[in-house]
């Protein structure tokens, strides 16, 4: 058994009547497919959480990408209280345990931040959120994830996005990084473009720029972003279990997170789909730590 090192060092507790701004949770488990193994996933948060530890002594030092130190001069305000524990194939009980986690965080109040686990944990982690809507979603992905079912499964990584829209607390979603050939038939397509999400594909970022997500996002909307780490290229990201090239950079992605923190409200974050049995010389789980540096840094700098 390995012994639990927290997300840069972050403690499970503030010291007297402080309250955090986030509060990170991990996941290994949500709803898999029959038959399909996702221990995989399982371990991608440990192996975040160990790519930060050379900087939990520099918290405080200057961060170039958010201009400042990560909480802005301030004392540290986010939590990590590790995983939830869930267990493979445990489907309904891993959604249960996943949403009730997530609505404590809500409750105290603080920004959950879920770290995956496969595309299917997100599901529970939106539906937390009823009470606390209307949210827009902010998907980074290369694919829509919008299959009603597979292998007679309705909650498994191909499905979030479907299920989000069906959850009468969402009141739109953007899904940026789509290219290449997806697990999306054109009945998928079209159920998307029917319900109105709004499709920002990588080629449209690279050549417009973040704006071209962002215009889509209402100001002050209060806004979830799901970040599948395939929506990253490969170049960058190599620990995926479906790599595609033509992805968004880690600029394009810090930018994205940054732009909702100025335009909008971020709300909450979840991390999924890093594959660490695929990752090359741990490049896959340092892009991700520093993408939640920025989700923190963001954060920390909202109202």
């Amino acid at each position: 058994m390995t012994t639990f090192v927290p997300f840069l060092g972050f403690p499970d507790r503030l010291a007297g009547d402080s309250k955090p701004k986030a509060v990170i949770f991990s996941a290994g488990h949500g709803s898999t497919y029959p038959g399909k193994d996702s221990s995989g996933y399982a371990t991608a948060a440990d192996a975040i959480r160990a790519a930060s530890q050379d900087d939990a002594a520099l918290v405080e030092h200057w961060d170039f990408d958010l201009g400042g130190p990560v909480f802005d001069g301030r004392q540290v305000s986010c939590l990590d209280l590790g995983d939830i524990g869930t267990a493979m194939h445990d489907n309904a009980g891993n959604r249960a345990r996943i949403e009730a986690k997530t609505r404590a965080i809500l409750a105290m109040p603080a920004v959950p931040i879920l770290l995956g686990g496969d595309d299917s944990v997100p599901i529970p982690f939106f539906a937390a959120f009823a009470e606390r809507g209307p949210i827009w979603i902010l998907q980074i992905d290369a694919h829509i994830d919008w299959r009603d079912e597979l292998h007679g499964e309705r909650h498994g990584y191909s499905s979030p996005m479907r299920r989000a829209s069906e959850m009468t607390h969402v009141a739109g979603m953007v899904q940026v990084g789509l290219r290449s050939v997806g697990s999306a038939r054109l009945e998928e397509v079209e159920a998307a473009q029917r319900y109105g999400s709004r499709f920002v594909t990588a080629r449209e970022v690279h050549a417009q720029g973040v704006a071209a997500a962002l215009r889509h996002i209402p100001a002050g909307a209060e806004v979830v972003i799901t970040l599948d780490c395939d929506g990253l290229d490969p170049s960058i990201m190599p620990g995926v279990a479906a790599r595609t090239p033509g992805g968004l950079n880690y600029t394009q992605v810090i930018e994205l997170i940054a732009g909702v923190g100025e335009r909008a409200r971020i709300a909450g974050v979840d991390l999924v789909e890093l594959y660490p049995p695929a990752d090359i010389d741990g490049l896959s789980a340092l892009t991700a730590f520093r993408l939640l540096v920025n989700v923190i840094g963001a954060i920390a700098r909202q109202v």
